[in-house]
């Protein structure tokens, strides 16, 4: 069965707790502490699997969690780390946190491998907490607690171009006669529920994916029908091709349809709305007057820049001008991935607030410390742009800033957020 969204919960392993022990040996009454580290908690990675291409194996399994780490143990042995939690998607499956819709990772392009939610990092035994004060620290530190998170997979169709148009005007059949696709085909609306992928090959070289989208209708936009179920795999392809039936076997108009469905796309989202579009003026094997029909066709949208091609899904009239024309306009268009931005990030889910401890210590350096913030530093890359602005974002919206000017903090003071040092400036 071909699924494309799916509902599971991830939960990353909690870090095995340090360990409180002293040396016991022969004449050795006083031994030191020698309690080990905990282990590490295990992730929740996601990893793309080209074998995929449905999200149905979720239907059966909707809790994935990692391993635990190990407690730490006397002599000094440290804790085993949890083992991960690998989690096989289709590519092009985009990772959204379930309450807010907000994407948390986009499985394409060069992103083929991803850590969604880090485990709790062991705890440190005793061993660490010695001191020439303290020779006898009866003190291990705890490992940090897992993180859960409910999420929702969708997948949406990797194609360079799509076929759109109202349910029954032949696009099944067009997909069936210009790729490897064997889609079904029938002669009812709604035939195609799920998309169907097929790869159009030129003897000249490369040539492109192509999506035949499940047929739309007016008011898909605000979710009539299949509305949303559809529109969204037309999200990432490049060029669209709009079939009409140019005979108008079932009574409309090919022009009011071409309106139609291109409102509905501009509704849904202005930016893929305003994405190249190529007309097949289609079954004009069964067309009467074909002239008079696709010159009005001509006339209404090529001043538009929109080209029409008349052509026959059945017969293959047609069709050879249309796929290099195609062809030839993605070519002309620059080739990057329709990529999703990160919107959510899990490591700064829940309340940061009561997790934040900053201060200033007896060297005059401004301490800012809580897990929270000590998970963002492992996710985040400050050594890239897009890095350091969510740093410099996260510092203003969290209220770091503000509790560091309430403990008066004066330009060129030190700040310290665990192995990260800078001086601060405004």
């Amino acid at each position: 069965m071909f699924a494309d969204r799916a509902a599971i919960y991830i939960r990353s392993g909690k870090g095995g707790n340090g360990h409180v022990s002293f040396r016991r040996e022969k004449y050795v009454p006083n031994g030191g502490p020698d309690g080990g580290d905990g282990g590490a908690g295990g992730d929740v990675i996601f990893e793309v699997d080209e074998g995929l291409n449905t999200l149905s194996a979720f239907r059966h399994k909707r809790k994935y969690a990692a391993k635990d780490g190990a407690d730490g143990g006397k002599r000094n042995c440290r804790g085993k780390d949890g083992e991960d939690m690998i989690i096989s998607v289709p590519k092009g499956t985009v990772i959204r946190e379930e309450a807010s819709g907000m994407v948390i990772a986009d499985m394409s392009g060069d992103n083929l491998k991803r850590t969604i939610l880090k485990g709790g990092r062991g705890g440190k035994g005793n061993q660490h907490y010695a001191t020439a004060t303290m020779q006898v620290p009866k003190y291990a530190q705890p490992g940090q607690p897992s993180m859960e998170l409910n999420i929702k997979l969708e997948l949406k169709v990797i194609a360079d171009v799509g076929l759109i148009g109202f349910p029954n005007v032949g696009k099944s059949t067009f997909l069936s006669r210009v790729s490897n696709a064997r889609p079904k085909i029938a002669n009812y609306h709604f035939t195609t529920i799920h998309p169907n992928l097929g790869v159009v090959d030129f003897k000249e070289g490369k040539g492109f994916v192509i999506a035949d989208i499940p047929g739309l209708i007016e008011g898909a936009s605000a979710g009539a029908g299949l509305g949303h179920e559809f529109l969204r795999h037309i999200e990432r392809t490049r060029v669209m091709i709009h079939i009409v039936d140019a005979a108008s076997t079932e009574g409309r108009d090919p022009i009011e349809d071409i309106y139609t469905i291109n409102k509905e796309l501009q509704a849904y989202n202005e930016k893929i709305a305003r994405r190249p579009q190529v007309i097949a003026a289609n079954k004009t094997d069964v067309l009467g007057d074909a002239k008079e029909v696709l010159q009005k066709l001509k006339e209404e949208f090529e001043p538009q820049g929109l080209k029409v091609f008349p052509i026959s899904a059945v017969t293959g009239n047609g069709i050879p001008e249309l796929l290099y024309y195609v062809k030839n306009l993605l070519e002309t268009l620059k080739e990057e991935p329709v990529l999703f931005e990160q919107e959510y990030y899990p490591e700064m889910s829940g309340s940061l607030e009561a997790s934040l401890n900053v201060y200033k210590n007896e060297e005059g350096i401004f301490i800012v410390e809580g897990p929270k913030i000590e998970r963002m530093l492992g996710y985040t890359h400050l050594d890239s742009e897009k890095g350091f602005a969510f740093f410099q974002k996260f510092m203003k919206t969290s209220g770091i800033l503000e509790k560091l000017e309430e403990l008066g903090i004066e330009e060129g003071d030190t700040v310290k957020i665990y192995d990260l040092e800078f001086d601060y400036y405004k």
